[in-house]
């Protein structure tokens, strides 16, 4: 037991000796203040006389209901869920790139996918399956998987260099980022909503201090209308990053070279073709077919299991 645990019990059981001991005096004489006893034929005070005293009530134990058992046992169980299935996931994730070293990049891609289907994702899951399909020869499926690793860590070097390196290998015209785009693709989502809390925060705090401290404003002025602007430019920022990305606008082309028709009918005639890779912007939807357009002004409709929406 540890020293400090032992001095805790040591207080405990002296705490405990002393509200439920033994608390009725020593039968004797009373003495007088002097020290003397008192005579045969005189009685102490009444006053002075001594009860036995009244032990202290207990405290009742708390009782522990069948409900608080239950949602121990849910959270226990839960955990131990939890925890097995990383471990499941870990260990497949060992397995997919012992595939991938041994270059069988095709089983190595589809062990990569078995953990996504798990409901499991990482940066580094997205960029691992980005390498395996491009290695497998799926330039459009690679691509996807690069995205979505950039959308996690968007300021990742490799992510970055592999999603430029596999748009290279796309042949024909394909959706190009514009500057705008690349801007508001330094910061993940979660980036941008976290300095939008943060600065909403500080500029309501500062608000407050001018409240409660009129002294203050004068000083407080210049600082809080710059806290204000920043927010509301980040603010901006997360809404164009919200559309960009959340509204899943853009689509790539998983299905190698396709037909991009005139309308949303198999008997409508050719517009243009895209080749795997391409990425392309949705720009409407009806049933089953997109309509989409490759960024040279040309537009039309194609089938939605052609391509594969880029947005998580």
């Amino acid at each position: 037991m540890k020293p400090q645990l032992t001095e805790l019990w040591s207080a405990v059981t002296c705490h405990r000796f002393l509200c439920f001991g033994d608390s009725s005096p020593k039968q004797g004489r009373v003495q007088r203040p002097d020290g003397e006893h008192w005579g045969q034929h005189l009685r102490p005070p009444a006053t002075s006389r001594l009860r036995k005293a009244r032990p202290s009530p207990r405290t009742p134990k708390p009782v522990v209901t069948a409900f608080q058992c239950l949602a121990l046992s849910f959270a226990l169980w839960f955990i131990s869920a939890c925890d097995l299935q990383a471990a499941e996931a870990t260990a497949t994730f060992d397995t997919a790139n012992k595939l991938y070293e041994e270059r069988q990049f095709a089983e190595a891609a589809a062990t990569y996918e078995q953990i996504l289907a798990s409901g499991q994702a990482s940066p580094a899951l997205y960029f691992n399956l980005g390498n395996a399909r491009f290695k497998s020869g799926k330039i459009g499926p690679a691509i996807l998987a690069f995205h979505r690793a950039a959308q996690l860590t968007p300021r990742d070097p490799d992510v970055r260099a592999n999603l430029q390196f596999a748009r290279n290998q796309v042949e024909g015209p394909t959706l190009r980022p514009t500057r705008l785009q690349r801007a508001l693709g330094t910061l993940s989502l979660n980036e941008w909503a976290g300095l939008s809390g943060a600065g909403l925060w500080l500029t309501f705090g500062l608000l407050a201090a001018t409240q409660f401290r009129p002294a203050w404003k004068a000083a407080l002025r210049n600082v809080t209308v710059a806290t204000g602007s920043a927010t509301l430019l980040v603010a901006v920022g997360l809404s164009f990053a919200l559309w960009n990305r959340g509204s899943a606008n853009l689509a790539v082309v998983t299905a190698g070279a396709v037909t991009v028709h005139n309308g949303p009918l198999e008997e409508s005639q050719s517009a243009f073709s895209a080749h795997d890779g391409a990425e392309l912007q949705v720009l409407d939807r009806k049933d089953d077919w997109l309509q989409v357009s490759d960024g040279t002004r040309r537009a039309g409709w194609l089938k939605r299991s052609e391509v594969a929406l880029i947005g998580l």
